[in-house]
């Protein structure tokens, strides 16, 4: 048969289909189901605002006089602290707030809404990893500071548009979702946890099948799709419970290590062959920090290195 409840569905679809339908029958006679629903007055609960330019989402929602979470609510597809500067340049607030808003908005210079910082460039400094520090694209730090080229010079400054507000005030930013993910999944899995470096070649099912973890399982962990493209240099976290886990290039075992009176981290990374970032990554350590004879160190060994 061709109808609904006979067709292969995916398992979200063939449960949320159902809901609407019930609901719909809810909202169609709430007497003849002996509840009571709310009344909802027909009228507008939103209006769009022509904002001209970027704006910080913290100045945004102070202006409006409305929380952050109901300016992100309502424009979920600015998913950062500032509206994208490309545009568009619109938003939708309270219908009752639209008018008060517009006025306040048209009252504040276009470079007054957002703030700025001005970066002197180091050595080895490029476009790219400026725009990756600040969370900007390379096209707007080329718009921003009129470049034409992506050649920069060290000694000179930039200015960079930058939040007014701490990481945390903006609740539904991509990075502050992901953070709580990350914190649920840290309190939720069990085994050790691994921070993997991607390589040339690799795919989220080559390095499932490396740990012996599902690619849903990888990608979820680091809020991803299970057919999202992997780039060189990303770090994947992990979480795997077995001791053993196959490599490229040898046998990984998990190794308990006890700091002794003398030991430095690169110290310890010369003798196991590792790096000192990655026993500061398995371990969650400060670098800057000294070891304490007999503090407990987990590293990841490969055993047939001699």
């Amino acid at each position: 048969p061709l109808d609904f409840w006979h067709l292969d569905l995916p398992k979200e679809t063939k449960a949320y289909v159902p809901r609407l339908l019930a609901l719909s029958k809810l909202i169609a006679d709430p007497v003849a189901q002996n509840i009571s629903l709310t009344p909802i007055f027909n009228r507008p609960h939103f209006a769009p605002v022509q904002i001209g330019s970027q704006i910080d989402l913290a100045q945004a929602a102070s202006l409006a006089g409305i929380d952050m979470d109901v300016l992100y609510h309502l424009n979920p597809g600015f998913n950062r602290w500032a509206t994208d500067p490309r545009g568009p340049h619109e938003l939708l607030v309270p219908f009752d707030k639209a008018q008060a808003f517009a006025e306040k908005v048209a009252a504040i210079p276009e470079n007054e809404r957002v703030s700025w910082e001005r970066y002197t460039i180091r050595s080895g400094d490029s476009l790219s990893t400026i725009a990756k520090k600040y969370d900007v694209s390379v096209a707007t730090l080329r718009s921003i500071n009129a470049l034409r080229g992506s050649t920069i010079r060290a000694g000179k400054t930039l200015m960079v548009p930058v939040a007014a507000k701490s990481d945390s005030h903006y609740s539904f930013s991509v990075e502050e979702r992901i953070a709580k993910r990350y914190a649920a999944t840290e309190q939720r899995e069990k085994g050790q946890k691994i921070s993997y470096t991607v390589k040339q070649g690799d795919s989220l099912w080559s390095i499932g099948r490396q740990y012996k973890v599902s690619t849903k399982k990888l990608a979820k962990w680091n809020s991803m799709a299970p057919r999202d493209p992997l780039r060189v240099g990303q770090s994947l976290k992990i979480w795997t419970t077995t001791a053993t886990a196959p490599s490229k290039t040898g046998v990984i075992r998990k190794v308990s290590y006890k700091v002794r009176s003398g030991d430095s981290l690169a110290r310890i990374a010369q003798k196991f062959s590792l790096t000192v970032g990655d026993i500061v990554k398995w371990n969650q350590i400060n670098s800057s920090h000294y070891l304490q004879p007999g503090q407990k160190l987990t590293l990841f060994v490969d055993v047939t290195r001699g």
